[in-house]
Parts: C-alpha cells; structure tokens; sequence
C-alpha cells in the first residue's frame, strides 16, 4: 500500500508542479472516494503534507530554472498567510457531505473559467519602459487581494490553492503562464508549511504519518520531473491539462457527494 502511495504522489507531483498547483486538487477527491466516512480535517492535513512536499521541491526546480518572481511571491505569501491560519480552524465545521459538493462547485467554476478564457493571454511578457513599471502595483495588489480568499480556500479544502491562484495571476495579474506556475508553486511551500503545522499540533496527521510521508515522497520525486517537463510544453497546454483534470476532479467529488445522499 505505501509503495502505491509513493506512486500516487510522484505522478500527483509531477503534474502538480507542471500546472503550479501542488497537486492537491487531484489527490483530494481520490481520498474523498478512497475513505468515504472519514473527517474533512484529516484528509485535508494528509493533502496539505503532499502539497506541501510537491511545493518545496517544486520551488527547488523552478529556482534553479529562474523562473519565480520573488517579489510578487512574498507580497502574494504574506497576503495569503492570514486566510489560510483561519482556513485549518473552519475545516472542521463543515459537515463532510458540504465539504464534498463545496470542493466541487470551487474546482467546477475554476474550470469553466479556464475553458471560457481558452488560451487567451491578457498581459504579456515583454512590457518595457514605463508602461511596464506603471502596470506593476496595480497587478501586485490584485494579485494580493486574491491571494488572501486564495489562502483560506487553500487551506480549507487541502487543495494548496494552485488551482485558482494560477489562473488569476495569469488573467488578472498578467503574468506569463510560465512565472505563474512557478511563483504560484513558491508562494505554496510558504502557505501550506504553516498550515501543516497547525493541523499537526492538532493531531490531525495521528495515524497516518506513514501515509503521508509516502506521498510526500512521491511528490517530492516528482516535482523536479514536473518542473523540468515544464520547460518543453507552451503555455497554452498548461492551461488546457489544468482546465481537463478540474473537471475530471470536479466530476469525481460530485459522484461521490452524491452516492452519500
């Protein structure tokens, strides 16, 4: 089982780090469906170890690549900070069957939105002179503004908060798709490592530390594989596989917030 485990989460790694979303958004309806009568709280804190994992080493990759921006990334990180602390503490009172048709309705909308978007790129990368310097703080603060429902969510769902956090900075903040994923991904391992401690100090990992060491493992392997993958493909596909596997995500929880009716 473990070693299915360190399978899952390298795959999960891999293309969590490839979209910049940790991957948490694949691994929770598949334990929502793997261990229907558990709590919310502790499948979460056993996504938010992996995602945490897939993060860091993520981050790791797309350092060595150049491709984070820094200075967004601290702005984005300290504006996220404060939804997800409170994110660890409401996960717990929501009864599991709203959890489940929650998730779903948050993955459903990010996936129509993708879908609708297409691969239409609203801000470009090359910007220079003044335009370009006139362009940042704006950008900035809505890329914070979001950042802070980004956090909470994030948290509250275990899905690490990729899945939104990507398409706003490149539709809102008007990041290259590329940056995006990656500064998305450092902004993750900030975020998610003080989530996971607070859910640990609240013995929501007792029990199943082996199992998240496992898929911590995988994630760990494959995020370099997924940050280097990330290199070859344009953007545009990018957004497509994300867009695909929300929806098959989305799909996933809805079936199984239903059987449970």
């Amino acid at each position: 089982m473990l070693f299915l485990l360190v399978l899952l989460g390298l795959l999960i790694g891999c293309f969590g780090t490839l979209v910049g979303a940790g991957g948490g958004f694949i691994l929770m309806p598949l334990l929502l469906l793997w261990r229907p009568g558990e709590e919310a709280d502790r499948l979460t804190a056993l996504s938010l170890f992996m995602v945490l994992c897939n993060a860091i080493s993520g981050s790791v990759g797309y350092a060595r690549a150049g491709r984070i921006d820094y200075k967004a990334g601290f702005i984005f990180a300290a504006a996220a900070l404060p939804g997800a602390i409170a994110g660890t503490f409401l996960v717990d009172r929501i009864p599991r069957q709203q959890f489940d048709y929650i998730m779903a309705g948050v993955l459903t909308a990010v996936a129509v939105f993708l879908l609708w978007r297409g691969e239409k790129r609203v801000g470009k990368s090359s910007g220079s002179g003044s335009q370009a310097e006139a362009d940042a703080k704006p950008r900035l603060g809505i890329g914070a503004a979001v950042s802070v429902g980004v956090g909470c969510i994030a948290s509250l769902l275990g899905i690490g908060g990729g899945i939104i956090h990507v398409p706003a900075l490149v539709h809102l903040v008007h990041m290259p798709v590329h940056i995006a994923a990656a500064t998305s991904h450092f902004v993750l391992a900030i975020t998610t490592s003080v989530a996971v401690a607070i859910l640990a100090s609240r013995g929501m990992l007792t029990g199943q530390w082996d199992q998240a060491l496992a898929l911590g493992l995988g994630a760990v392997v494959g995020a370099q594989f997924g940050a280097r993958l990330s290199e070859r493909l344009p953007g545009g596909v990018i957004v497509r596989a994300l867009a695909i596997a929300l929806i098959l995500a989305s799909a996933r929880v809805v079936w199984q917030a239903s059987t449970r009716s």
